[in-house]
């Protein structure tokens, strides 16, 4: 596997990475998504990425299942979530230091994580500035 420094920040990612975009928890079962999930592990790919958006917090329950029922090493593979919407409510939805703080909670518990890797902005938020994002 092909691993590539992210940043000055020395993390290194695997140059592929699995995701969840309509896949897991949607349109594949439990059973699939961990065949996939493991055979990517073994192959070295390091780094899996989920969003609250994907399926509604869906896709990050399925890859929870997996990362509980294989418990492997945390220190051996990245995972990242992304924010932006779960909600037709004010509160559910945006880039907000309540969204932003709430979301990245839900995506820990979805995931049985203790901590994330990297946790991105899913797309711009207009109602709410930058300095309110980056301070969160």
């Amino acid at each position: 596997m092909i691993y590539r420094k992210l940043g000055r920040a020395g993390l290194k990612v695997s140059g592929i990475s699995i995701g969840s975009w309509r896949t897991f928890g949607q349109t594949v079962d439990d059973a699939t998504t961990q065949a996939c999930m493991v055979a990517a592990y073994d192959a070295g790919i390091n780094y899996f990425d989920g969003a609250e958006a994907y399926g509604n917090g869906a896709a990050e329950i399925a890859m929870g299942k997996v990362f509980k029922a294989c418990a492997w090493p945390r220190d051996t593979y990245i995972v990242s979530s992304k924010v932006i919407s779960v909600g037709n409510k004010p509160t559910q939805r945006g880039l907000s230091r309540k969204h932003l703080v709430e979301a990245c909670d839900a995506a820990l518990r979805r995931m049985h994580q203790d901590y994330l890797d990297l946790f991105f902005c899913h797309r711009p938020d207009p109602d709410t500035t930058l300095d309110e994002v980056v301070h969160t």
